[in-house]
């Protein structure tokens, strides 16, 4: 199997079942024009998370990483009315093509964009009442995980969904010996996933039009 027939496959699933979208493209269209990285979620991954969230009844979701908006606007859009996602960005400036997309998408009042590093903005959420949040998504600094996942079980309550992006890293999670960072960060994450006695987990790989990963999801129970 090949990068273009795995783009292939994704390509006639999104036809299908996922559909074309004015405000998700115009999303993906101006990140792109604004020098973003096109590391967003997939058509595919981003009605995921969309599903995850009405699947889990969620009303309010934090978000950790932004980048453009893109898989802000799915999870938006899965929520009821009143309900709400707290975003987080360290780039102003994605923040920034973030906040026009989003608002562009009309979801400018559903959605709240902090803007900083997640660590400095997670303790400030805390400290503000925030929470507990039915559905986190960590899709940000992978050496960071490790953090964002000690805050994400502050932030959160038993039946409460924690996902985390891009967790295979080309299958380079299982080398054991990696001095990737990111790897590194994935595996410490993982490990205190599997250690958490609150949590039930599992991870999934995936393949298609982003490449070889996967997404780990956990449900923080009793």
């Amino acid at each position: 199997m090949t990068q273009a027939r795995w783009a292939e496959v994704d390509d006639y699933f999104d036809a299908l079942l996922v559909g074309s979208d004015d405000a998700l493209e115009a999303a993906v269209e101006a990140s792109e024009e604004a020098g973003l990285p096109a590391i967003q979620v997939a058509a595919n991954q981003g009605k995921l998370l969309h599903l995850l969230a009405r699947l889990q009844g969620a009303r309010t979701v934090l978000e950790i990483g932004t980048l453009g908006g893109y898989s802000t606007i799915w999870l938006a859009r899965a929520l009821p009315g009143g309900g709400r996602v707290v975003t987080l960005e360290a780039d102003p400036e994605y923040a920034e093509v973030a906040r026009r997309n989003i608002g562009r998408a009309g979801l400018a009042d559903v959605v709240e964009i902090r803007v900083g590093p997640a660590l400095d903005t997670l303790p400030e959420l805390a400290e503000q009442g925030y929470g507990p949040f039915d559905v986190v998504f960590i899709d940000a600094d992978k050496p960071s995980n490790p953090d964002y996942l000690a805050w994400s079980l502050k932030l959160t309550r038993p039946g409460s969904l924690i996902v985390a992006d891009n967790v295979v890293r080309d299958g380079e999670v299982a080398d054991a010996g990696s001095e990737d960072p990111k790897v590194r960060g994935v595996r410490r994450f993982t490990e205190l996933v599997a250690a958490e006695p609150t949590l039930t987990a599992t991870a999934l790989q995936t393949v298609g039009s982003k490449g070889y990963d996967g997404l780990l999801m956990a449900l923080v129970t009793e």
